[in-house]
Parts: structure tokens; sequence; C-alpha cells
């Protein structure tokens, strides 16, 4: 899949707990986001119904499942995604190489477009908890670990909070296309569950592509109007990174 293929930086993430409210909140952003994200909450309530819902309101579907089985499972479950349409669709990174690579291959042989990408660290989790686990180096230096393993997989797209982008643009390149979650308002809001969190500027900065938001949307008092104060925002900070970067998959 090429960068041109998706268009745009906004992800509204639909955490509701069933179809109706999660249709009524990507009908009250409408073509205020730019892709609507299905996760493991809705998809187990709705299932395929979900992923539908980004055509109701004309904009690619996010399936952020986060993967994570042996090789041969994780490959079929990447072909039925593919019939649903969906754009992107997530797996852990820490799955393994065969698992990484059997997912890749699996997508491109589907040929729907669907594009693998490979969650890091999740943005609930800090330093302690990697050392808990006895994982050494802290989040940074798992997070690069990961993604060293996804990239010689086949991967090029991948999930990581915004603290790490900076490392991995750094790492990976322009050809990697990076998501973080995590997003909260330049003015102010609480982390809730996730503990590496910045705002939009932050992240276009550093580098990321596409920034995922879901709370500070979907609780607001008018959910399109805070989708349009973040699009806004974004613009913003594309315009402050310097040199213009060619990574953008913006709209023209």
């Amino acid at each position: 899949m090429t960068r041109e293929t998706l268009a745009g930086h906004l992800v509204f993430a639909l955490d509701n707990p069933d179809l109706e409210a999660a249709r009524r909140a990507a009908h009250a952003v409408g073509d205020a986001v730019d892709m609507l994200k299905v996760g493991l909450e809705l998809f187990i309530e709705a299932g395929p119904a979900a992923t539908r819902l980004g055509s109701e309101i004309h904009r690619p579907v996010f399936l952020d499942l986060k993967l994570h089985d042996i090789p041969e499972t994780v490959q079929r479950a990447v072909a039925r995604a593919s019939t649903l349409g969906v754009k992107v669709l997530t797996v852990h990174a820490s799955g393994g190489a065969a698992m990484l690579e059997r997912a890749v291959a699996r997508a491109e042989r589907e040929g729907s477009g669907l594009r693998v990408a490979a969650v890091t660290v999740l943005t609930s989790l800090d330093d302690q908890d990697l050392m808990a686990a006895g994982i050494t180096g802290g989040t940074s230096g798992q997070v690069k670990r990961l993604a060293k393993i996804a990239w010689q997989a086949g991967v090029r797209t991948f999930v990581c909070s915004a603290r790490e982008v900076g490392d991995l643009r750094a790492l990976l390149g322009p050809e990697a296309v990076l998501i973080t979650p995590g997003i909260r308002s330049a003015e102010g809001g609480g982390s809730d569950d996730q503990k590496r969190v910045a705002t939009a500027t932050q992240a276009i900065l550093d580098g990321t592509d596409w920034l995922v938001v879901g709370r500070p949307i979907r609780d607001a008092a008018d959910p399109r109007a805070a989708a349009r104060a973040f699009q806004d925002e974004i613009a913003t900070a594309i315009t402050m990174r310097s040199p213009p970067s060619s990574r953008s998959p913006g709209r023209k």
C-alpha cells in the first residue's frame, strides 16, 4: 500500500460499547475526521458490522484488534480482515518475526490494500511496568527493538506513543508510517489509563503521520467541533514542521 492510499491525519476512535452508540458517534463527527478506528470492545459486541460504519460517513476504517497468536492463526485472521474493506489492521510486534512476516505476506496476497500495523509498546505501560515484566532498557528501548524486528519482517506501519515517534522516525526513515494514540488537546485534558500521552502538536512536530483521538472528541459537548479543533491544531503543527515533510499522507 502506498502512502497516497490513505489521506489525512486524524483517526477517531469509536470506543463505544455497542453499534448504535458507535454509529451516533461516527455521524456526529462526519467528515471532520479522516478515519474511524474500531477497537476490540466494539468488534466483539458488533462484529464485522462495526467496520461498515466507515462507509456510512465515507471514511476508511482502522481495525484495532492487536492480534497476537501463532503465525497460522494470525495470517488466517488477516485474510478474514481483508474481506471487510478495512484499511489498517493492528498486530502486536511482540508476536515475533514469523507471525509478522506471515501477516504481511497474507495481506499482500489478498490484494485488498490492507495495511498491517505493528503495535510496539502500549501507551498504558511505562518503564516500571516493563521492568516488572523483566524487560530492561525502558519503553524507548523496547519500542526500537520491536520496531526493528517488525521492519525486517516487512512491516512498514507502526503504532507507538508520541514519546517514541522521534526515535522511530530517525530509526526507520521516511518510508515508515507512524500512528500515535494517546493524543490530548493542547488545551489540556486527563491521561485516563494511558501513561505516555502528548498533544497533537508535539506528535506532528516529532514526525508522526496519524493521530488517534478517542475520549477528547467522543466526550466533548460538540464532538464535531472538537474534531475540527484537532484538525486546526494539526494543520498549524504541519506548517511549523521544518523542513516541509514529504512523509505526510495529508489531503491535497
